[in-house]
C-alpha cells in the first residue's frame, strides 16, 4: 500500500502501515538487534546530563555528521541490510537519505521525549522517513504553539514507514512516551539527509 497522507494542518505526514511484510520485519529486528553497535550516551537536557532512556547508534555516508542534544554523531559505514532499507525507503518516498539514526527501545520504560528534527544540519524542512520494527508503540504527534490543531496518537506497528515532510518540523513536534503495559523490544530507523551547517 502506498503511504497515505494524515489530515494534519501545517505539516506533511504520510503513513503505510504495511511497507514491511511481519515475516520480513521480525527477521529484520533480529538480524539489527544483533549486528548494529548500540550505545547509550549521555545527553543534555534543560542544563543537566542525563543519560538516553533508550540504545542508540548512527550510521551513513562519511560526510553525514549529526549534531544534537550536545553529541555529535560521526556515523558508522553502512551494513548490508541499512544500505538495502534505504534505497527501499527511498523509491517508496521520493526522497534521498545520507543516513539513518537507529533507536532501540527495549521496553516500556525506554522512550523519546518531545522534540522536533529540526537542527541545522538538516536544512529549513527535513524529510524524515520512520520504520517501526518490533513491538506496537504509540507515536505522538503534538502542535506548537499557534497551529491550530489538536494533537494525533498513533500505533505504529511493526512494518510501517512514517514520512514526515515540509513544514512539519516547523511546526509540530513528536514522543514516544514510556508505557506501563508489558510491552516487547521496538526498534526506530530514522532515515535522515544531512545537508550541513
Amino acid at each position: 500500500m502506498p503511504l497515505q497522507p494524515l489530515l494534519l494542518p501545517a505539516a506533511e505526514v504520510l503513513l503505510d502501515t504495511g511497507f514491511l511484510a511481519p515475516t520480513e520485519a521480525a527477521a529484520l529486528l533480529a538480524e539489527l538487534t544483533a549486528a548494529v553497535l548500540w550505545q547509550q550516551q549521555p545527553i543534555r537536557l534543560f542544563g543537566k546530563e542525563v543519560m538516553q532512556p533508550r540504545m542508540t547508534a548512527w550510521y551513513g555516508d562519511p560526510e553525514a555528521t549529526y549534531r544534537y542534544s550536545g553529541l555529535r554523531l560521526d556515523p558508522l559505514p553502512w551494513l548490508p541490510a541499512l544500505q538495502q532499507l534505504r534505497a527501499r525507503v527511498e523509491a517508496a518516498t521520493g526522497a534521498r537519505f545520507n543516513s539513518v539514526l537507529l533507536n532501540l527501545y527495549r521496553s516500556g520504560h525506554d522512550s523519546m521525549g518531545y522534540h522536533a528534527d529540526n537542527e541545522p544540519e538538516l536544512g529549513p524542512a527535513p524529510v524524515i522517513a520512520s520504520l517501526t520494527l518490533g513491538a506496537t508503540r504509540t507515536f505522538r504527534l503534538r502542535p506548537r504553539p499557534g497551529v491550530p490543531a489538536h494533537g494525533l496518537s498513533l500505533p505504529l506497528t511493526a512494518g510501517s514507514l512514517l514520512l514526515m515532510r515540509g513544514p512539519t518540523q516547523q511546526n509540530w513536534l513528536h514522543a514516544l512516551p514510556k508505557t506501563a503495559r508489558p510491552v516487547g523490544p521496538r526498534l526506530n530507523l530514522t532515515f535522515r539527509l544531512v545537508v550541513g551547517r
